[in-house]
C-alpha cells in the first residue's frame, strides 16, 4: 500500500518505558474489570484466554501452568472453576488417556469475544496509522519484551 511512516514525536527510552508502564497499568485494571464482567478472576480469565489462543492444539494442564506461571496444583483449581462456570471442558488425550486436554466451550468464547472485540477493533484502527516497517518494529519489541518478562519471572518468581 506504500504507507509512509508519519513524523512521530521524539522520545527517549525512559519516556517509552514510562508509556509502556501506563499501558500495562491500564491493562491490569481493565483485565480486572472485564474479568468481573464475565464473572471470573483475572487469573482464571488469563488462563481461559490461553485456551482460546491455543485453538485446535488443545493445551494440557501443564501447558497452562507454564503459561500462567502457577503450579500444576493451582491450575487444577482454576480448571475446576472454569469448568463449573461453563467455560471449558476437559477431554482425555487421544494418545495418552492419563493426560487431560482442555477445550474452550464455544458459547463462553463468544461471551468473552463480545467483551473484547470492540476494544481490539479500536487497536486495529490504531495499528492502521503505522507503516508496515513500524509495525514490524512494534511486533519485534512486544515479542522480545514478552520473552524477557517470562524469563525474568522464571528466574525471580518461580512458583514451587
Amino acid at each position: 500500500m506504500g504507507m509512509q511512516a508519519k513524523p512521530r514525536p521524539a522520545a527517549t527510552p525512559e519516556q517509552a518505558l514510562s508509556a509502556m508502564d501506563h499501558l500495562i497499568a491500564t491493562h491490569l485494571v481493565g483485565q480486572h474489570e472485564i474479568a468481573q464482567q464475565v464473572g471470573l478472576s483475572v487469573t482464571d480469565l488469563t488462563c481461559f484466554a490461553y485456551v482460546i489462543e491455543a485453538g485446535e492444539n488443545l493445551p494440557t494442564a501443564g501447558d497452562l501452568a507454564a503459561r500462567v506461571h502457577v503450579t500444576t496444583g493451582a491450575v487444577t483449581g482454576i480448571l475446576n472453576r472454569l469448568e463449573r462456570a461453563g467455560y471449558i471442558t476437559r477431554l482425555p488425550d487421544p494418545t495418552d488417556r492419563r493426560r487431560i486436554r482442555v477445550a474452550a466451550r464455544p458459547e463462553a468464547v463468544a461471551r468473552v469475544r463480545e467483551v473484547y472485540e470492540p476494544y481490539y477493533a479500536r487497536l486495529a484502527e490504531l495499528f492502521a496509522d503505522y507503516s508496515p516497517d513500524e509495525i514490524a518494529v512494534l511486533n519485534d519489541w512486544f515479542t522480545r519484551a514478552s520473552a524477557l518478562a517470562a524469563n525474568y519471572l522464571e528466574e525471580h518468581c518461580r512458583p514451587d
